[in-house]
């Protein structure tokens, strides 16, 4: 063949040689941290995520996941990619599966006394030490956990890579939807069932007209604005 003319011998045109169907390159989280983990002998590798950090009520949930190495229930992402019932769908398909998972809580006093970054932290740490098989290695969602002595390694925007930080934002997210819903009751008129704690304007709404409750986070901005609104005197009415 010629190749500066694409033409054969013979003078006729070639064929491009054909080329079999193309791959896919798989999107979403893998196993590829756990992997590295386990190359340098660890095999009990724990995915750590928090949900509810951003929230003005209720608690900072963290979730500490080990995935069996087989039998992974398919479709695991983000909990922030997913529909509120594919998030339940999983959890349960988590729970029937060979998964090791464990939950822990910051309340929101310990949220207004050691500031959301260190509750979070306190909250991962109670995960952890709730699990009932030890990890030995963690793969940790934004920053490194402190006061730790398992080795670990955070990614950025873990849950969006790493197949166990994945399934542990799943299991954050479910068990704190299901407790916010759970305080719609005790602290109704917020709407707490819909939006969670996050600050919508349904929420935001509710606190100027009802002022905080209990399950406020009051070191939170928008929270310590609706007291002093409540407190400020109002003249010529």
């Amino acid at each position: 063949m010629n190749g500066a003319t694409g033409r054969s011998r013979s003078g006729k045109p070639s064929r491009p040689p054909k080329r079999g169907p193309t791959r896919t390159r798989r999107r979403g989280p893998t196993r590829r941290s756990e992997g590295q983990w386990r190359r340098k002998g660890f095999d009990q590798v724990a995915g750590i995520d928090e949900a509810g950090r951003g929230c003005l009520a209720g608690p900072v949930v963290a979730a500490a996941l080990i995935l069996p190495e087989h039998g992974v229930p398919p479709g695991i992402d983000d909990s922030k990619k997913l529909s509120p019932a594919r998030r339940e769908e999983l959890f349960e398909q988590l729970c029937a599966s060979r998964s090791v998972f464990a939950w822990g809580l910051a309340q929101v006093g310990e949220i207004d006394r050691l500031n959301i970054l260190q509750a979070t932290f306190l909250a991962m740490r109670r995960a952890i030490a709730n699990l009932t098989r030890p990890p030995d290695a963690l793969l940790v969602d934004g920053a490194p956990l402190p006061d730790c002595d398992l080795p670990q390694r955070a990614l950025v925007r873990g849950d969006a890579t790493s197949l166990s930080i994945a399934a542990a934002s799943i299991v954050a997210k479910v068990v704190r939807d299901r407790i916010m819903v759970a305080l719609e009751g005790e602290f109704p008129g917020y709407g707490l069932a819909r939006h969670k704690g996050y600050p919508t304007p349904e929420h935001l709404s509710a606190l100027g007209e009802l002022g905080p409750a209990a399950i406020h986070r009051a070191s939170f901005a928008p929270v310590r604005r609706a007291v002093t609104r409540r407190h400020v005197p109002s003249y010529g009415r």
